[in-house]
């Protein structure tokens, strides 16, 4: 994680949808799948105060408290409403709050609600351009000085942004939606990243459950899932991305695993600098998930992979209006 960071699980475990957006909450298969996670030696936990407002990270908290030794957490502050709650990126009466008054009061609510002395990644979520970076990327230095924080992460932010907060500390990682589906981050970011020795944390990787090949219809999606909202899943561009799905499900199936599988296994072909953090609550994927990490592509299979998905194929944004508008800054 990082230039001189300590060493993670090739693949995380994204916490979100335990709490937040993907349908109907189970807190006990969740926490059986934390527990499973680290059985396995995926680490890597990524979650944020703005998922659930608060409860994922109240969820985490047992199983910190039992298996602290094992984590490497992370989590992240910046989405507000008015109510000192958390929303989702773009919903109506959330703002992006990136001030240093902010962080610090973010910053030891999240500790109070992991039950949890030290942060090991803790990120700006989304930033508001109208704050200096460097103002927020200092107040952040602080909170690692006084040993709340162990390394800085900065998620959907432009590569200026990233030059100029890590000349103000050492900037651990980049998080940003990467997958076969999204690849914007392949030209200036990824170089960035790279040049400044920044891991890349990928989220999304299998584009919100597109890239397993289960979804198929709108239908299939809870009443309160939030990829409802999504423009990549509504009607006539979700039929077209379906079908770019069947190509990776062509080559997933000569590999012998399955579409989700080679999305990760692609990913983790990128460089072992890309850290992919598939989200999921249930068991069976997540174990299904982990198994990628055993697939070794070679250079030919890896790029059939990308040329299943050929650049701007993909139907529809990945955030309404209101939510790109908070990402790039």
């Amino acid at each position: 994680m990082g230039a001189a960071g300590p060493q993670v699980s090739a693949i995380g475990l994204g916490c979100m949808g335990m709490s937040y957006a993907y349908g109907a909450a189970d807190d006990a298969e969740s926490t059986r799948t934390l527990h499973r996670a680290l059985d396995l030696g995926i680490n890597h936990l990524d979650t944020a105060d703005m998922y659930g407002a608060g409860t994922n990270e109240r969820l985490l908290a047992p199983v910190l408290r039992a298996r602290r030794d094992e984590v490497f957490l992370a989590t992240k502050f910046g989405n507000r409403t008015s109510g000192d709650t958390f929303r989702g990126t773009g919903t109506p009466g959330a703002y992006v709050d990136s001030s240093a008054a902010w962080a610090r009061q973010a910053c030891d609510a999240s500790l109070g609600r992991l039950g949890v002395e030290t942060i090991d990644l803790y990120y700006l979520h989304r930033r508001n351009p109208d704050t200096p970076i460097e103002e927020t990327v200092g107040a952040m230095a602080e909170l690692v000085r006084a040993g709340k924080v162990r390394l800085l992460g900065l998620s959907e932010i432009s590569p200026a942004t990233l030059r100029a907060a890590h000349a103000v500390h050492p900037i651990a990682a980049v998080q940003i939606e990467y997958s076969l589906f999204t690849r914007d981050v392949e030209a200036e970011m990824l170089d960035t990243c790279r040049e400044l020795g920044v891991s890349l944390v990928a989220y999304s990787p299998v584009g919100r459950g597109l890239l397993t090949g289960a979804i198929t219809s709108r239908e299939q999606l809870a009443a309160d899932d939030w990829r409802r909202t999504v423009p990549r899943f509504a009607e006539g561009n979700l039929d077209a991305n379906v079908k770019l799905v069947e190509a990776v499900r062509e080559v997933a199936a000569e590999l012998g695993c399955t579409p989700a599988q080679a999305a990760l296994a692609w990913l983790l072909a990128q460089g072992e600098d890309i850290l992919p953090i598939p989200g999921t609550k249930r068991v069976r994927y997540l174990e299904e998930n982990a198994a990628a990490a055993d697939i070794r592509l070679t250079p030919e299979q890896r790029d059939r992979l990308g040329a299943a998905v050929p650049a701007g194929s993909v139907a529809g944004e990945r955030y309404t209006p209101a939510g790109m508008r908070t990402v790039g800054h």
